[in-house]
């Protein structure tokens, strides 16, 4: 991990078999974790997001399979207004609906990426994005 921060100071170790990255950094470190031999990270299995009411964190969860061992990769997203992460697609192209499913329900934008941001599991329609916390259901939302 030392070479890691090295070349993207950015980065902070937040665990064991976890990294925080700033978004900025996202899409060479993630490059440069699957193209490089020395990390292999060639799959990723999920991403997902979560939201702090402060600010949301993207997760990505990657597996080496010719080296077994595993890494997560959090992004912190502090603009509430207009959130976006660069997308991974480009990298992994099994990203796609999952980025989707994330801008479905967190209203998570993922830049970068023809066709981004659409939704996938509800109705063009429907307003607003259902995991936030801030997302009040008709009738309310218990606290």
């Amino acid at each position: 991990m030392e070479r890691l921060k090295e070349k993207f100071p950015g980065v902070e170790v937040a665990g064991e078999g976890m990294l925080q990255v700033p978004a900025g950094d996202l899409v060479p470190l993630m490059a440069e974790l699957k193209n490089n031999p020395d990390y292999c990270f060639d799959y990723l299995t999920n991403l997902t997001a979560v939201d702090f009411k402060d600010h949301f964190m993207v997760i990505y969860n990657l597996v080496s399979l010719t080296r077994n061992h595993t890494l997560m990769v959090k992004v912190k997203v502090e603009d509430r207004e207009n959130p976006a992460v660069p997308s991974l697609c480009p990298l992994w192209s099994g990203a796609a609906w999952q980025e989707r499913e994330v801008y479905d329900l967190l209203g998570i934008n993922f830049t970068g990426y023809p066709g981004h941001p659409t939704r996938i599991l509800l109705d063009d329609s429907f307003q607003g994005h259902p995991l936030r916390k801030d997302f009040q259901w008709e009738g309310g939302r218990e606290e």
